[in-house]
């Protein structure tokens, strides 16, 4: 991550984790009504979506490249109890997409849902 003080403190840490020596560690984090969608463009038309519960999380988890990517903060919000982080994935530090995420921490500082669109095709940089 980079040092761009935290203005979406939960996804902030969700991303350090992630890019961490223990990703599975975010599943500490969900709250038991968890659902996400993750859109994961690799050009040319090519996306996967990764949709459901804790479950369809676990998939995502298991399928990643851990250790070679990382989530960079560009900007980030929060209202509420919903976090808004746009931000850019590194491969070797060489930019390789921009993603948003938009999440909503419930009353126990679990995530409750999760909207994540990833693409190769644009920068914010």
């Amino acid at each position: 991550m980079t040092d761009t003080p935290a203005t979406a403190p939960f996804l902030t840490a969700w991303f350090e984790i992630l890019d961490g020596d223990e990703p599975s560690r975010i599943l500490d984090l969900i709250s038991d009504d968890f659902s996400l969608s993750i859109l994961f463009s690799t050009g040319d038309g090519n996306a996967t979506d990764f949709a459901g519960d804790r479950a369809a999380l676990v998939g995502y988890l298991e399928q990643r490249e851990k250790g070679t990517r990382t989530h960079h903060l560009l900007s980030a919000t929060t209202l509420g109890q919903d976090e808004l982080f746009l931000g850019e994935v590194r491969r070797g530090g060489v930019p390789e997409a921009s993603f948003v995420a938009a999440g909503q921490v419930n009353g126990e500082g679990r995530l409750r849902r999760l909207l994540i669109g990833r693409s190769s095709e644009i920068r914010f940089t």
